[in-house]
C-alpha cells in the first residue's frame, strides 16, 4: 500500500461511521513541507457531524488512531499530520522493488484490450519535419504505458497519402522535376517541387486547375498518374523508416488516406438508410445542431469526399479489424472541432463504441513564435535536429570520456533521447518554441540529466558488487533516502495517472524529481561505508536504476550504464 491508502486506513477505523474508506482517502492531503509529514489529514469534513471545532476533532482522532504505522501523528490546528515510520515503509518499497524489478507498477487493468492509436502520420513527398515529432513520440509512449497496463497498444500510421497535393506534385514533376534528382534526394526534391508550385502558381493560377484535372486522373486510376503516386509514396516511405529507424519506433499499420478510397461508398450508403445525409447547396450534410456543432460536409457539391468520410471509413474498419476498447487520435489541438463531429456522426449512425473514441490532442512546436509551414518552406527537418543533436552528444562524450568503448552507439542513445524528453517533458497541451540549443541542452530538467544519473548509480553498484538475491532488511530512516523512498513508492501510482491522462509528461517529470532525489542523496551519503546500513543504501541504488530506466524506457528513450 502507499502511504495515502496506510493513513486512509488508520482513520477510517476511528470514523467508520461517518466517512467511508473512500471518502477518507478523497480527502487526504501532501503536506506542502516535510516538516509536517508525509500526510495531512483535515478535520474540516467531520465538524458538522461531531458538532465540534475541527481543531478539537483534529486532537480527539489523535489519541485514538492506532500508531503502529507512524513514527508520531501531530495535531496543527484542524490538521492531522501523519509521520510514516520511515525504516518499515522503505524495507516494504526495496524489497518489492528487488523482486519484481522492472515489472514494478505494472497492472492487468487493461485486460488485453485492443487499444488503436492514430499517430505521426506524416504526408507522403514531404519531409518529417519538428512538426511531426509530437505525434509521433507522444503517441509511441502512450503506447508503451498502456501496454505496461495490460492494454495491446495497435500503433498506426494513417500516411498523408491522397489528395490535391498529389495532382500539384504531379504538375511540379513534370514541368520543373527530373527523375535523377528525386532518385538521389527523394524528400528534398519533392519539397522543392512542392513549394515551388506554390510560389509559381501565385503567378499563374491556372497551374491549380491543371492539378485539379492530375489529381481527377489519380482518382480515375489513370496509370501514368497512379504510376507516380506510388513511386512518390514508395520513395517518400523509404526515408520516413530512416526517420523512425533513429527513433526506434515502428507501426503495426500504415494505413493511409488511399486506403479508403474504396470505403467511403458504404459509410455515405449507411448515413443515406438511416436518413440522416441532407442537401445543403448541393452539398450532403449531416446536421450535428442537437450537439452544439457545425453541420459535417459529407459530399461537396462536386461529388467529392471529405477528411471526416474518410475518417468514418477508417473508424468502421478498425472497429471491425481490431473490435479496440479504445481509439486514440493523437492529432494536434487544431483539429479538435473535428473529432467531435466525426465522434458525433457515429453517435448518430448508432454505433455506441464511439464513446471510445478519444482526441489526443497537443501544442504547436513554433519557430520564433511562428508555426512551421510545408508550404512556404518554413520548415526544421527532424533527421537535421536528431543528427545535430547526436553530434552534440558525442562531443560532449569525447571532452569527458573518450575512453567509453562505444560512443557512438551512447551518443545516439543520448542525442536522440534529448530531443525526444525535451518533448515529452511538456504538458502535451502547451505550445513551445523550437530552438535546437534548447533541446540538446544536457543541464538542467533534460534527459541527458536522467540519463547520467541512472549512469552514475550502475557504477555504484558495480563497484559494490550488490546482489538482489541478498534478502536482508532495506530498513533506511534518513530525510534524503526517505525522499527517494516516497518517489519510488509513488511509481505505480504514476503509470496509472500518465496512462488515464495520456499523458507521458507525468513519467518524463518522475524521472526528473527521482534523479534530483538521488543526487541530493549521493552528494550528502557515504553509500559505500562499511557498516550495518550499507546494504539497505545499495537496494536504495538499485532501486533508483530500476525505476529511472523504467521511466525512460516508458518515455521511448534508453538509459546507457554509461556515460
Amino acid at each position: 500500500m502507499n502511504n495515502k491508502e496506510i493513513v486512509a486506513q488508520a482513520v477510517f477505523e476511528v470514523v467508520k461511521e461517518n466517512l467511508s474508506l473512500s471518502e477518507v482517502e478523497r480527502l487526504l492531503e501532501n503536506p506542502k513541507s516535510v516538516d509536517h509529514g508525509d500526510v495531512a489529514f483535515p478535520a474540516f469534513a467531520l465538524a458538522k457531524v461531531f458538532r465540534k471545532a475541527p481543531q478539537q476533532i483534529a486532537a480527539e482522532l489523535a489519541e485514538k488512531i492506532d500508531p503502529t504505522a507512524f513514527e508520531k501523528i501531530e495535531v496543527v490546528g484542524p490538521y492531522l499530520n501523519f509521520f510514516m515510520k520511515k525504516e518499515v515503509i522503505s524495507s516494504m518499497v526495496l524489497k518489492q522493488i528487488a523482486k519484481e524489478e522492472n515489472h514494478f507498477g505494472d497492472s492487468s487493468i487493461g485486460n488485453e484490450g485492443n487499444v488503436t492509436i492514430d499517430m505521426s502520420s506524416p504526408n507522403i513527398a514531404k519531409p518529417i519535419s519538428m512538426g511531426h515529432l509530437r505525434s509521433t513520440v507522444i503517441g509511441n509512449s502512450i503506447s508503451l504505458i498502456l501496454s505496461k497496463i495490460g492494454y495491446q497498444p495497435i500503433k498506426i500510421n494513417h500516411l498523408g497519402d491522397w489528395g490535391t497535393q498529389f495532382g500539384k506534385l504531379i504538375v511540379a514533376y513534370k514541368k520543373w522535376g527530373s527523375e535523377e534528382k528525386v532518385k538521389a534526394e527523394p524528400i528534398n526534391e519533392l519539397l522543392r517541387l512542392y513549394v515551388e508550385f506554390h510560389e509559381k502558381a501565385e503567378e499563374e493560377p491556372e497551374l491549380n486547375d491543371e492539378a485539379r484535372a492530375w489529381f481527377k486522373r489519380l482518382e480515375e486510376n489513370d496509370s501514368e498518374a497512379l504510376e507516380l503516386w506510388r513511386w512518390f509514396r514508395s520513395e517518400s516511405l523509404n526515408e520516413f523508416n530512416k526517420i523512425y529507424g533513429m527513433l526506434e519506433i515502428d507501426f503495426d499499420s500504415y494505413n493511409g488516406e488511399a486506403f479508403y478510397n474504396d470505403k467511403m461508398d458504404e459509410v455515405v450508403t449507411m448515413l443515406e438508410e438511416k436518413h440522416l445525409l441532407q442537401t445543403n447547396e448541393g452539398a450532403e450534410i449531416v446536421d450535428l445542431e442537437k450537439y452544439g456543432l457545425n453541420p459535417a460536409l459529407i459530399k461537396k457539391s462536386d461529388g467529392a469526399t471529405l477528411y471526416i468520410t474518410r475518417d468514418l471509413a477508417a473508424a468502421l474498419y478498425r472497429k471491425r479489424e481490431y473490435n479496440f476498447v479504445k481509439s486514440l487520435y493523437v492529432v494536434g489541438n487544431e483539429q479538435s472541432g473535428h473529432f467531435k463531429q466525426l465522434k458525433a456522426v457515429l453517435k448518430e449512425m448508432d454505433f455506441d463504441w464511439s464513446d471510445e473514441m478519444i482526441h489526443i490532442p497537443f501544442g504547436l512546436i513554433t519557430k520564433d513564435g511562428k508555426k512551421l509551414s510545408t508550404r512556404k518552406g518554413k520548415i526544421v527537418l527532424l533527421e537535421e535536429v536528431l543528427n545535430e543533436a547526436k553530434d552534440s552528444a558525442f562531443a560532449q562524450i569525447q571532452e569527458k570520456n573518450p575512453d567509453l568503448p562505444n560512443k557512438e552507439e551512447v551518443a545516439h542513445q543520448v542525442g536522440v533521447g534529448a530531443v525526444v524528453f525535451h518533448d515529452l517533458k511538456n504538458d502535451r497541451l502547451n505550445n513551445f518554441d523550437f530552438s535546437l540549443e534548447e533541446v540538446v541542452r544536457f543541464e538542467g530538467e533534460t534527459g541527458p540529466y536522467v540519463q547520467y544519473t541512472h549512469a552514475r548509480a550502475m557504477t555504484i553498484l558495480e563497484k559494490s558488487g550488490f546482489s538482489v538475491e541478498n534478502e536482508t532488511d532495506y530498513a533506511l530512516n534518513d530525510a534524503d533516502s526517505w525522499e527517494i523512498i516516497k518517489l519510488l513508492q509513488s511509481y505505480p501510482e504514476v503509470v496509472m495517472q500518465a496512462a488515464d491522462q495520456y499523458e507521458p509528461s507525468v513519467i518524463a517529470k518522475h524521472s526528473i524529481k527521482l534523479a534530483q532525489a538521488f543526487n541530493k542523496y549521493y552528494a550528502h551519503t557515504k553509500i559505500l561505508v562499511d557498516d550495518e546500513q550499507k546494504n539497505a543504501r545499495l537496494a536504495l541504488v538499485h532501486a533508483v536504476t530500476v525505476i529511472l530506466k523504467e521511466d525512460l524506457r516508458l518515455l521511448g528513450v534508453h538509459a546507457p550504464n554509461k556515460m
